[in-house]
């Protein structure tokens, strides 16, 4: 397997997007300004592109193919984030309960913190029940300004919808 690797320089910092032949592994903040090792792919080109889409506002559900790797657990609730509309937010219970164990709310959150494809697999919509922005692996100020962005975007009223 050989794994690709690139960078994007988005309004709230770099990105390094890495990927396989099958598609996107990740795509992460990262601190280093200088970064090195770019060997490209399709998969990583179309992410490129559909990254700028989103933040010029022009992409709302991205459509890159994913090559990611996680318990299947992780995959169950990495597969519920692609659910929530752009825009939108919800409860980390909202998805224990959609996932038929109101129990696995902190596993919930615990795999939520583990997604490693920001922005795409969208764990920033994810927030505490009282609505408080809980939680972001790459700082909560960054999860701050993407819901501010689709909020914009969206022109939604009300940020937090429960089942």
């Amino acid at each position: 397997m050989h794994l690709y690797k690139s960078f994007y320089d988005s309004e709230i910092g770099l990105m390094e997007i890495t990927a396989t032949d099958k598609g996107i592994r990740t795509v992460e903040f990262i601190q280093d300004k200088t970064p090195n090792g770019f060997i490209s792919n399709f998969h990583i080109n179309d992410c490129i592109q559909q990254l700028d889409e989103y933040f010029k506002g022009q992409r709302e559900v991205f459509s890159v193919k994913l090559d990611w790797h996680g318990t299947d657990f992780q995959k169950r609730v990495w597969n519920y984030l692609l659910t929530i509309p752009f825009g939108k937010t919800v409860a980390y219970m909202d998805i224990a309960l959609a996932l038929a164990d109101e129990k696995s709310v902190r596993a919930v959150g615990i795999a939520n913190g583990k997604n490693n494809i920001a922005i795409i697999v969208p764990c920033h919509r994810v927030i505490g029940s009282d609505g408080d922005l809980t939680g972001y692996a790459y700082g909560i100020w960054r999860k701050d300004w993407l819901l501010k962005h689709e909020k914009s975007y969206a022109g939604v009223e009300h940020q937090m919808e429960l089942f």
